[in-house]
């Protein structure tokens, strides 16, 4: 299975894409870590990235491309691969496309979970964790038993500053304006299929599960 998830942030892809590892026995490719990985490493576009970085520099695409490429020559992914978080702009999905071309591999599909952006931020603003122990919980779906303790520790739980209503809608505009346009793009390609991202965890992987097994 050769897979992308789309959806904007906290839509639920990370979870979707640890269920599908498990199930498929393929890795999961998340941007962020595999370039963090060239780059401790020292791979060629390693090597490139972490110039652009220590510069305080955005990584252009094409060493985040390469990066990519660099990953998907690795042996795990001889059976297929989940990309989540990329391509992340229409010009990244050509230059992926190309990509793929070159290492003879298709794209079996393109997931996009769909959500309703105002739940999401209620949802995503509602997050509170606590620093001493790590445990999660929601002002709305997941109350601490004493309002604003924890029930494991009885630490003080905090906000994160990713969870801040500011800060996620920021996200949210990014990925309207850049990443919404890939499920037109899929779409045209025949490659796409939408999935209600805002069901219980678990109803999404079934609905998942099925569209694969409809592929297969």
């Amino acid at each position: 299975m050769k897979l992308i998830l789309l959806g904007p942030p906290g839509a639920g892809k990370g979870t979707q894409a640890k269920l599908l590892v498990q199930k498929f026995a393929i890795p999961q490719i998340s941007t962020g870590d595999i370039l963090r990985a060239a780059v401790k490493d020292g791979t060629p576009m390693g090597v490139k990235a972490k110039s652009f970085m220590d510069a305080g520099g955005l990584v252009p695409d094409e060493v985040v491309v390469g990066i990519v490429k660099e990953r998907l020559q690795k042996d795990d992914c001889s059976n297929g691969f989940i990309l989540d978080g990329f391509p992340r702009t229409l010009p990244q999905a050509d230059a992926l496309q190309d990509t793929l071309k070159s290492l003879d591999k298709n794209l079996d599909a393109v997931i996009s979970l769909e959500v309703d952006i105002e739940a999401l931020v209620e949802r995503l603003t509602g997050r509170r964790s606590c620093p001493a122990c790590g445990a999660g919980f929601h002002v709305k779906y997941e109350p601490p038993k004493q309002d604003g303790i924890c029930d494991k520790c009885g630490a003080a739980l905090i906000q994160r500053d990713d969870d801040r209503e500011e800060t996620i809608r920021n996200r949210m505009q990014v990925y309207q304006d850049q990443t919404l346009p890939l499920v037109t793009y899929y779409q045209q390609a025949g490659l796409l299929s939408k999935v209600d991202g805002m069901l219980p965890i678990g109803e999404v992987t079934v609905l998942i599960d099925a569209l694969l097994k409809g592929l297969r």
